[in-house]
């Protein structure tokens, strides 16, 4: 206080002018580790092919519609209201009165023209498979767009609420096949949202400006800054010096964190199962029984208390719900001496016997490490030998979902993670046989026909009062085939300054996108 009032004394000896309110408003930054841990995806600019960096994309581009920081219900983005035909084949969205960040008119002109877009193969998108079943886009008005599908799809919604809209007029004129490498995502990118594209420096960071006339009012910071860090670490370090106001963090430094008055510790469920994944293409997994081997070997509830201090819970099949989850499900309780006779009826020692298995992961921070170290400990005790092995993002990604006949023992296995929620749909571009890459995310080739059946029915079913019934039957079928081995859901940690204002982040799936309004974030 005393400080101040040297200030503001020296400048009235000065004949200084004291900064209006308007002008200490112009001065506020926000900076941020907003892609730091396994929410974020670095360096990445064009959201038909993320999958992680929400939480950054969000804050300049849109959805139609999007889930609520409480991950309870959708709601509208560029789409003020929606409504869904009672056979879930018909979707028709009535939107906001909006500009690009160029002046340009939005209008559902824009939409079509994204839909069509990602479900061009051509252009890279990854809802190529998801966005399938669309038999048509009606634009009857500049403010009314009509989506109608070949057949039910009760995940529909949820697959828009991750679909950023794009703006026609800067990128038609764009080949769709020079579209994922162009230049314009990360020099001269236009949106919706609140804030507009400024700078990006090379490896560094992105700089973004308010949007003074953005439709939810003008933001109360002026810019946004999203700092890079090689590892979460750098990033803690960078938030103790007062350099950055929010980053992930790993549960340790969470703890660490706790009780510090300078500090607000952000903790949630991740909605994220956590898996390894056995390459169908390979002969190792074939036999079920192998499956079932290494999930009795590896002691989950061990893992659990001692490297996510028990800030997780194990999951047996894709997604945790209570209400979707049925009873009766095999537990896969810590058995080593059944994963070895598993393993001898399996013909163990003349698939593979003794020789190395990678385990690829993009999880590159001290604790998946820890976490991987302790599971080839214990299927070493088994006589299972991998490998784990540790890759940026883009390398992974270059990696599984290559298309034609990939390096497939470049990733027999994997220890991965996919969102569970807060719709269990979410998890069949990972399953499904029909979302094989490059148009899902079933990077381990299953094409399991009793899963793929049960999986269709659950998205066909349109009477709400079976939906549950074909979502837990969807688990049944995960956790008796065992396309993936599902290890866990782990809370998940972000760290704020108390500094920070209104400021909203969701602990989960791939960093949203999510109502979290950064118009309305502040800073002392």
């Amino acid at each position: 206080m005393r400080k101040k009032s040297i200030a503001i004394a020296a400048a009235l000896m000065l004949g200084t002018a004291l900064p209006t309110m308007a002008q200490a408003q112009a001065a506020k930054t926000i900076t941020g580790g907003f892609d730091v841990g396994p929410g974020g995806l670095p360096k990445n600019f064009n959201p038909m092919v993320a999958t992680a960096g929400f939480t950054w994309l969000n804050t300049y581009f849109e959805p139609l519609i999007l889930w609520n920081a409480g991950l309870t219900e959708l709601e509208g983005g560029l789409a003020k209201s929606f409504k869904v035909s009672p056979d879930q084949t018909t979707f028709t969205f009535e939107l906001v009165k909006e500009t690009w960040h160029d002046g340009k008119p939005f209008t559902s002109k824009d939409v079509k023209f994204t839909l069509d877009l990602a479900r061009n193969k051509a252009s890279g998108s990854l809802f190529v498979a998801r966005l399938s079943e669309i038999a048509s886009v009606e634009t009857p008005t500049d403010s009314s767009v009509v989506i109608k599908l070949s057949k039910s799809n009760g995940s529909f919604l949820a697959i828009l609420s991750q679909l950023m809209i794009l703006p026609e007029h800067a990128l038609s004129a764009i080949p769709a096949e020079q579209i994922a490498t162009n230049t314009w995502w990360s020099t001269a990118p236009i949106g919706t949202g609140p804030y507009k594209f400024k700078r990006y420096v090379t490896d560094q960071y992105v700089e973004m400006a308010a949007d003074e006339d953005y439709r939810g009012g003008k933001p109360k910071v002026a810019t946004l800054i999203n700092r890079y860090f090689e590892n979460p670490a750098a990033a803690v370090a960078a938030l103790r010096s007062g350099e950055i106001q929010f980053t992930y963090v790993e549960p340790d430094d969470a703890a660490a964190f706790k009780g510090n008055n300078n500090f607000k510790v952000i903790e949630g469920g991740s909605f994220v199962v956590n898996y390894l994944g056995f390459n169908q293409k390979l002969p190792l997994f074939k036999d079920v029984k192998v499956r079932q081997a290494i999930m009795y070997a590896i002691d989950r509830n061990a893992i659990i208390d001692s490297l996510y201090g028990g800030a997780a819970k194990p999951a047996n099949c894709g997604y945790t719900a209570a209400n979707l989850v049925p009873d009766g499900l095999e537990p896969y309780a810590y058995n080593p001496d059944k994963a070895k006779k598993l393993l001898a009826e399996a013909g163990w020692d003349k698939i593979n016997g003794n020789k190395p298995i990678t385990l690829l992961t993009y999880y590159g921070s001290p604790q998946a490490a820890n976490v991987m170290a302790a599971v080839q400990s214990m299927l070493a005790q088994v006589g299972v030998n991998v490998v784990p092995r540790v890759v940026d993002t883009p390398t992974y990604n270059g990696t599984v979902y290559k298309e034609g006949t990939p390096d497939w023992n470049a990733f027999p296995m994997i220890f991965a993670g996919l969102q569970n929620g807060p719709n269990p749909a979410s998890i069949n571009p990972g399953l499904n046989k029909s979302q094989l890459p490059p148009a899902g995310f079933n990077t381990m080739r299953i094409e399991f026909d009793e899963l793929s059946a049960a999986f269709d029915t659950a998205l066909a079913e349109t009477d709400q009062s079976k939906v549950e019934g074909a979502w837990k039957n969807v688990c049944k079928v995960m956790n008796k085939d065992l396309p993936w081995g599902t290890l866990w859901v782990a809370n998940r940690y972000g760290v704020a300054s108390n500094k920070l204002k209104d400021f909203t982040w969701v602990p989960a799936p791939a960093g949203g996108p999510f109502a979290q309004h950064p118009e309305r974030w502040d800073i002392q």
